[in-house]
């Protein structure tokens, strides 16, 4: 494997690669690197793949726009066009995790011609509803469950980057650990936090790495993260109803291409998306495949790397 820069139309990729053959891009979400594909890098270059992991937009050795309004889904799905453009290719598949997933559905849905597949971890396809913004859906879902906001609502004040950026390592220690599925389920997040309690405040001290991150794979984000910040990543969250606005005319749109759905039994993140995964196939014209990994928390990728290959290079395979 080997990281690069590249410099495409709309600002420098940092992005870690190997192997060569077929292009099979690697989305990651928040708070995530593209070297939090290593496993799938390596897996898929082995088997005869060009894997290419970005580092996203605001985030590690990838140029971070300093205005909010730049981080909307049109912006991502241009930044993996002009990279397949500057990798000298005209088609690829894409595979998303997380925020990266959201991403890499609308990559397939906006650009089929170049998206040939889609895979995505766990986030569903969620299409764009008509009946209002997306934050406003999120307070009503708070406010039925009782329970407090969604995350992603504290996410929108233009200051709350700034308890990440105070301590990167505690931040991202919280965040791995909280969403693991080997947390213990008094700990594991709900997404949902109590009225004046912080994402961060939320999760126990004692957060310690999960069994899958080692120190050293672990000190790669901490520097990544001290170096580059937190606001960038949260400008994303904060683009949400921006995105909506944007996405009107793929209105009832629906994805044609070949498509996998993977996802963590214990993942969080089904608590407030899980719904989506019942109308994956209203949405997903050509879906080969939808799985469930048990035991598996948020972290797809890197709790369960044997099995995530094990999909990814059969779904490959049949293309």
């Amino acid at each position: 494997m080997q990281t690069r820069r590249l410099k495409t139309d709309g600002l420098t990729q940092q992005i870690l690669e190997a192997g060569t053959g077929p292009l099979v891009l690697l989305l990651h979400g928040f708070p995530e690197l593209g070297l939090s594909w290593r496993a799938q890098v390596e897996a898929l270059a082995a088997a005869g793949y060009h894997a290419v992991a970005p580092d996203m937009r605001g985030y590690g050795g990838t140029d971070k726009p300093g205005e909010t309004a730049d981080h909307t889904l049109l912006h991502l799905v241009g930044d993996m066009v002009d990279l397949v453009r500057a990798l000298g290719e005209s088609e690829c598949v894409v595979v998303g995790h997380d925020w990266g997933a959201p991403v890499a559905w609308h990559c397939a849905l906006l650009r089929p011609d170049m998206f040939r597949a889609v895979a995505g971890l766990s986030v569903p396809f969620q299409p764009r509803r008509p009946n209002g913004r997306p934050t406003e859906t999120m307070a009503a879902m708070g406010r039925r469950a009782g329970l407090g906001d969604i995350y992603i609502l504290r996410f929108q004040a233009a200051d709350a980057h700034l308890a990440f950026d105070a301590d990167p390592a505690t931040a991202l220690r919280k965040c791995f650990w909280s969403y693991d599925g080997a947390t213990a389920p008094e700990h594991r997040a709900t997404g949902l936090l109590p009225p004046g309690v912080s994402m961060l405040e939320a999760v126990p001290d004692h957060a310690a790495l999960p069994p899958w991150l080692s120190p050293d794979h672990f000190a790669d984000y901490v520097a990544a993260f001290t170096a580059g910040g937190f606001k960038g990543p949260l400008d994303w969250y904060r683009c949400l109803d921006r995105n909506w606005a944007l996405t009107a005319f793929v209105q009832d749109a629906r994805i044609t291409v070949p498509a996998l759905f993977l996802v963590g039994e214990l993942d969080p993140v089904r608590r407030y998306a899980g719904a989506h995964e019942a109308t994956l196939g209203d949405w997903l014209v050509d879906l080969r495949g939808r799985h469930v990994l048990t035991g598996a928390g948020h972290w797809l990728q890197q709790e369960r790397p044997v099995e995530v290959n094990d999909y990814l290079l059969g779904f490959l395979r049949d293309l």
